[in-house]
C-alpha cells in the first residue's frame, strides 16, 4: 500500500494544495478507529483511482461531479467544484454537467445542486452575478 499512499498524497497536493495534503496525511496517522477513512481516502481513492493514467483530472473531476449531484452528496459536491476547477473545469462546463443531469436526474437535485454551484462559484469569485432560485423566489 505505500505506493498507493505515496501516489495519494501526490495527487491530493496537486488538487487540494499542500496545506490540505499535510492535514490529510496527518489523520491517516492518527490511532483513532475514523482515521482509518483518511488511509483508505489516500490509499485508494486517490493513490489507486485518482491517479491513473486514463483520464486526465479534468475529466475525473467531471464524472465525480456528475455522480454527487445524482447521489445528492451536497458537501461533497461543493468541495468538488473547488477541485474541478483546480483540476481546470471552466464555470462552463460546470454548468453544461449540470445540464446534462437535468433529464437523468429530473429538476429537483438539479435545482438544489445549482444553488450550491452559485455559493462556491461567488467564493471563488468566479460569478457575484447569478442569483439561486431561493434567492429569485422560486423555491
Amino acid at each position: 500500500m505505500s505506493d498507493y499512499r505515496e501516489a495519494g498524497k501526490a495527487i491530493f497536493e496537486k488538487m487540494m494544495g499542500p496545506n490540505a495534503a499535510r492535514q490529510m496525511a496527518a489523520s491517516a496517522e492518527e490511532a483513532s478507529g475514523l482515521a482509518a477513512l483518511a488511509g483508505l481516502g489516500l490509499d485508494f481513492a486517490f493513490g489507486a483511482v485518482w491517479s491513473r493514467s486514463g483520464l486526465e483530472l479534468k475529466q475525473r473531476s467531471l464524472i465525480v461531479i456528475a455522480i454527487l449531484i445524482t447521489t445528492r452528496m451536497w458537501p461533497e459536491l461543493k468541495n468538488h467544484i473547488r477541485i474541478g476547477i483546480r483540476n481546470g473545469l471552466t464555470r462552463v462546463e460546470i454548468e453544461e454537467a449540470l445540464i446534462q443531469c437535468l433529464p437523468y436526474v429530473g429538476f429537483p437535485p438539479v435545482a438544489s445542486a445549482s444553488g450550491l454551484i452559485i455559493e462556491v462559484f461567488r467564493e471563488l469569485g468566479l460569478d457575484t452575478e447569478t442569483k439561486t432560485a431561493e434567492e429569485k423566489g422560486l423555491l
